[in-house]
């Protein structure tokens, strides 16, 4: 825990601005206290703590007033704001989010709740000065940093499953190393492949924007450390910033002009031109800079990627191999005339 991080607790009862008091500083934190939003105000000034906490039904000036002056005040104005409160009528939060308070907490509370809302408002504030800081030295937003800067690294071995079908969407994902793909699965039990991801790709992201469930599976298909970043964080960014957004878009309009590319050659394209095509495709995302050679992939899964049967694949790739324009050594595909490839007439 940072203890440079300072938390203003504003509660008119004893007993229970004592109790925050003694949890936030046994987790680290500097606190300052008081009983009433006038006292609490002449702190704000006076500390200019990291975050207030404050209740809102209190003597002197309650927690509304209070929220309107420092949200008002040159130096207090970005300070994060949680309500405390034992109200729970709806017209309070909606009041108090569209003054800009940042959260509510409802008494009585747990311990880890209360920590809980702090730490992430506390790394939503470094989430957005990290974004701040990208655009003022790149012009740009870029998210792949922030989601490794932010997020949590997992290892996750071959086979392993990183989300599911039909289950809700937690997080977005950046592939650091590995490589991964997303499949449905028929109801005969069929697999098919929509996509293979590897290094700095970036998914789950789609969901997150839309129905909010995944409806593709994401397994591993190269042992990968992948990093997560929790929903709400990445919607904070969004939201929060244009450029953010812009990118976002941008990743969007690829990936669907990418689907739309694959799905006109599996409708209007040969099976040669589709095999080409596909290898043309993993080729450029996943070869291997020291042996040159494609991605591991085994052939029905492949022919799952193209959409075509196992069988039309392994007789069109020894087609290719007896052409010269690929070779296969151990199972792994390298190809030797990329031109030619990309430009097959038939």
């Amino acid at each position: 825990m940072n203890n440079k991080k300072t938390i203003l607790i504003i509660e008119d009862h004893d007993d229970i601005r004592e109790n925050i008091v003694e949890i936030l500083e046994l987790s680290g934190y500097k606190t300052y206290n008081c009983e009433n939003g006038k006292k609490g105000y002449e702190l704000a000034q006076k500390k200019n703590p990291d975050l207030i906490v404050c209740d809102i039904m209190m003597p002197e000036m309650d927690g509304f007033a209070l929220l309107h002056l420092i949200r008002k005040g040159e130096n207090t104005r970005n300070i994060p704001f949680i309500f405390l409160t034992a109200k729970t009528e709806r017209s309070d939060f909606r009041k108090g989010m569209e003054m800009g308070a940042d959260d509510f907490i409802t008494k009585p509370f747990e311990d880890v709740e209360l920590l809980n809302a702090i730490e992430s408002r506390f790394k939503r504030n470094e989430l957005s000065e990290k974004a701040k800081i990208l655009q003022k030295n790149q012009g740009k937003i870029d998210i792949n940093q922030i989601i490794d800067e932010f997020g949590t690294s997992q290892k996750l071995a071959k086979k392993e499953v990183l989300f599911k079908e039909g289950k809700f969407a937690k997080s977005v994902f950046l592939i650091k190393s590995g490589k991964v793909k997303c499949v449905k699965i028929s109801e005969e039990g069929k697999e098919l492949i929509l996509d293979i991801y590897g290094p700095n790709d970036f998914l789950g992201y789609i969901t997150l924007l839309g129905s909010g469930v995944y409806d593709e599976t994401a397994v591993v298909i190269e042992d990968a450390e992948i990093i997560s970043l929790p929903k709400e964080d990445f919607m904070q960014l969004i939201f929060s910033d244009i450029n953010a957004a812009n990118t976002l878009i941008k990743n969007i309009a690829k990936n669907i002009k990418e689907k739309e590319d694959k799905l006109v050659i599996m409708a209007y394209g040969n099976l040669r031109k589709r095999v080409a095509k596909t290898l043309i495709e993993i080729d450029s995302k996943f070869r291997n800079a020291e042996t040159d050679a494609l991605l591991e992939i085994k052939r029905e899964e492949l022919a799952s990627y193209i959409g075509i049967a196992t069988e039309s694949l392994i007789r069109t790739i020894s087609d290719f191999k007896s052409e010269k324009l690929i070779d296969i050594k151990e199972g792994k595909i390298t190809i030797i005339n990329r031109d030619k490839l990309k430009h097959l007439l038939y």
